[in-house]
């Protein structure tokens, strides 16, 4: 048997989940507006950019962006609030998901476990099939963590929270996260729907934090804030096929591939100390990350270089 790293070593699966068809969907979801519809097309094409970059098991995670279609055709985010007894995140609104576990094969799979062990959504790939794989993100400056995108068919299914880990779910309106006014449930008029502010980068420039209004604010749920709204953002962007209405990074930012890179080859970093621990090859996999995505027969080139390392030692 292999170790249990190993599995999720060596060449990345974003690329290879099947995919169902938009027809199936138009089946059981006669409701569908044009827009979700498209939205709903635009997700099932997406192929995140193969990297082939290794991350360690015990820094990785998977979340799950759990959408449905309401009553007029729309499509909904599942949302969660998670309990004020967690040691981490308490209270926080956020997507259902966690750290990979030994038994995991694959980030999909991560994803679907923990969105099952928290509110009940069955891991049946019929009922709520996949429609995408998602580039990588960074939390808390240490964990690598990956979205994947499902569709929830089956209007029957019935929540089943687990109450040590989740206070209750809500959705929200999935074209929401790229307006800076609020859709469906009204938000406090008071406040603004959607805020920022640019958190200063230890290489320069700064990366933005979203904060956006759930209108469940007097019932003590916490607005949409950080990676979660980062995630929306990406998810809505790509299904809708437009920019949100709103700046997402201030200039010189640095994508989330840079900052994993960083991460990977900062020695304190919690990161690149569980790569050292499982050997995996922090270097190789800040290089890999960073090389632009491949044309056929062309040279491999760097996304950013100034990042305070010698890449062309890395490559």
């Amino acid at each position: 048997m292999p170790p249990d790293d190993a599995l999720f070593r060596g060449k990345p699966n974003f690329m290879k989940y099947p995919t169902p068809t938009l027809e199936l969907f138009d089946s059981v979801l006669p409701t569908l507006k044009d827009d979700s519809r498209q939205c709903i097309q635009n997700l099932l094409n997406y192929r995140a950019t193969r990297t082939l970059a290794q991350f360690p098991r015990s820094q990785s995670a998977a979340v799950l962006v759990p959408l449905f279609v309401g009553r007029s055709g729309d499509l909904y985010v599942l949302l969660s609030r998670r309990s004020e007894a967690l040691r981490a995140y308490a209270g926080d609104t956020a997507l259902p998901g966690g750290k990979v576990d030994p038994q995991d094969v694959t980030v999909e799979g991560t994803a679907r476990r923990e969105a099952f062990e928290e509110i009940g959504l069955p891991e049946d790939k019929e009922r709520v099939p996949l429609l995408c794989v998602m580039e990588p993100h960074i939390a808390g400056n240490q964990m690598v963590v990956t979205p994947v995108v499902v569709l929830i068919l089956d209007k029957t299914l019935q929540p089943n929270l687990n109450s040590s880990e989740v206070t209750s779910i809500f959705s929200q309106p999935l074209a929401s996260f790229l307006s800076s006014t609020p859709h469906g449930r009204s938000a406090d008029l008071s406040r603004p729907y959607h805020t920022f502010i640019d958190q200063p980068w230890g290489e320069g420039g700064a990366v933005r934090l979203h904060k956006f209004l759930t209108g469940r604010e007097a019932e003590g749920v916490k607005p949409v804030f950080g990676l979660t709204a980062s995630i929306l953002i990406k998810t809505a962007t790509i299904g809708y096929g437009r920019t949100p209405e709103f700046e997402v990074q201030p200039p010189h930012a640095p994508t989330s591939a840079q900052q994993i890179a960083h991460a990977l080859l900062t020695p304190s970093n919690p990161l690149r100390i569980a790569c050292d621990r499982e050997a995996v090859d922090a270097n190789k996999t800040a290089a890999r990350m960073l090389r632009a995505p491949m044309a056929l027969n062309a040279a491999r080139t760097l996304e950013w270089e100034k990042i305070g390392a010698d890449w062309k030692r890395l490559m």
